[in-house]
């Protein structure tokens, strides 16, 4: 993808959770493996590509997953973590910032979006919890 890659990355996630329906066990069992490979496969992309290139976008994919784990699968939620996640995924609050920048290889492409993940999935139940 020529223009914004990650948000395409990510919206991979939210047609595969639109499409597949998955409860939360399902969805940790396509996590767990796809989050496994994203590790291996941007750590050799990155040797090609150079350092957290655009054109590695497993890391969003996975890390959207994360963002909606335990979160119920009407639109609103899914919507909501997917701008969430892209939200926090662009801005890289402390310490997503740090772990992108102090990890090196595929750890360290695929940890910042899993932050970004964490943050956007407490989000998400906190919404729920107030309101």
């Amino acid at each position: 993808m020529p223009y914004a890659p990650g948000t395409f990355g990510s919206a991979l996630g939210l047609l595969l959770i639109i499409i597949l329906k998955p409860d939360t066990i399902t969805l940790s069992m396509i996590f767990l493996p796809v989050f496994i490979l994203g590790l291996f496969v941007s750590h050799e992309a990155e040797k090609v590509l150079g350092k957290d290139s655009g054109h590695i976008v497993i890391d969003e994919f996975c890390g959207y997953l994360l963002s909606v784990v335990f979160v119920p699968t009407g639109a609103g939620y899914l919507l909501a973590g997917f701008i969430l996640f892209r939200l926090f995924d662009v801005i890289k609050p402390p310490p997503i910032r740090n772990v992108e920048q102090n990890i090196a290889g595929g750890a360290g492409i695929m940890f910042d979006d899993i932050v970004a993940a964490v943050y956007t999935n407490i989000c998400i139940q906190l919404w729920r919890l107030l309101f």
